[in-house]
């Protein structure tokens, strides 16, 4: 009889697992949008596109455009070669690195369109792992160093030089390309999928700034000024429990530096007292640099741990076998309070209120 009773509950808690809980008595799903696979941007501090492009892949599986897998380092390369347009531009007084926002994707399907990863694997270097740090030495050393011999007159080779140097890193774009039988360009790819780059904005919430305005974000990966609107905390909440109640996943930009951000058992915790004031210490942390923009994810859905509090299923690019949860992490709403600098996320996954007051201005 004891062996039986074993059995039982042996069988009760499996089935306890699968209604919800990723492993026993932690999490249980509440909510869970349907995505691509996790990759790893490996030794590349491209999390920006990673994020990104699962945010796009995964539009367009709520979209029933079916299974997609982008090239990040398509958007990557597009980057690059703006980053050192407005660089020189500024004669160097701009950010250049391997950082950048959510929205460099947006801009970049916006006007070069996006390409399956079979057509553009960005490995052009004898390796079969994204590793940019060679390649961002060779691009910033060479564009300060004319930037420092004070030419009298910018010739425009140096704009073919940076080019060149993409080109041997990543390999050249592709203009055409057969996908399922049919030819495309990049930009006729992304369009015969209806995914609309203006269907798309960037939030945050701030202070120092009107709310329900937009204004340029003060992060050094913001290099190229786009505009975030500004929302109180509240609503900027609201939006991210709406996206994900609604099936919108969120793309999420935030600090991963606090010592509760624990990647290797898939949770991320702000430890708060009872009398926190969470706009107080947004501001406070965003003004003096205890949060920065160290990181992009990609929220897909909600959970609840045992004492019913609201955790965020997020996924991340550092592959899939590297933590507990494959890949994936759980935010605590706490976290995500203090630590989010801005969210990605449809227009259509704002509350009709709250978009009302953003169209307004």
């Amino acid at each position: 009889m004891r062996t039986f009773q074993l059995l039982i509950l042996l069988l009760g808690l499996l089935a306890f697992n699968t209604e919800g809980y990723s492993q026993p008595l932690k999490f249980k799903q509440e909510k869970r949008i349907q995505t691509t696979s996790v990759k790893d941007q490996q030794r590349s501090g491209t999390c920006w596109s990673f994020a990104t492009t699962s945010f796009v892949e995964t539009e367009l599986l709520r979209m029933g455009k079916g299974t997609y897998d982008l090239s990040e380092m398509f958007f990557v390369r597009n980057a690059y070669e703006a980053k050192a347009d407005k660089f020189m531009r500024l004669h160097g007084l701009a950010n250049f690195g391997e950082g950048g926002q959510a929205h460099d994707v947006i801009n970049i399907i916006r006007k070069f369109g996006f390409v399956p990863q079979g057509e553009y694997r960005g490995l052009e270097y004898g390796s079969d792992k994204h590793d940019h740090a060679e390649l961002e030495a060779f691009m910033e050393g060479g564009l300060k160093s004319i930037i420092d011999k004070k030419p009298k007159e910018l010739s425009p080779a140096w704009g073919k030089g940076v080019n060149g140097i993409l080109d041997a890193y990543f390999g050249t774009k592709p203009t055409y390309f057969t996908y399922a039988g049919k030819n495309y360009t990049p930009k006729a790819f992304a369009e015969q999928t209806g995914f609309n780059p203006d269907d798309y904005i960037e939030l945050t919430s701030y202070t120092h700034h009107p709310y329900y305005r937009p204004f340029p974000l003060e992060v050094p990966d913001n290099w190229s000024g786009d505009l975030y609107y500004n929302l109180p905390l509240e609503e900027l909440l609201r939006v991210i429990d709406y996206s994900i109640d609604n099936g919108f996943s969120v793309c999420w930009d935030g600090d991963v530096s606090e010592k509760d951000f624990d990647y290797h058992s898939g949770t991320a915790t702000f430890t708060k007292s009872d009398s926190i004031d969470f706009v107080k210490i947004r501001q406070e942390s965003f003004d003096n640099w205890t949060s920065t923009d160290d990181h992009l994810m990609h929220i897909v859905g909600k959970a609840i741990d045992k004492k019913d509090k609201t955790f965020y299923y997020t996924k991340n690019s550092w592959g899939s076998g590297t933590n507990e949860y494959g890949g994936y992490l759980y935010l605590s709403d706490d976290y995500v309070k203090v630590k989010t600098i801005a969210i990605l996320v449809n227009k259509k996954g704002i509350p009709a209120d709250i978009y009302q007051k953003l169209s307004k201005k």
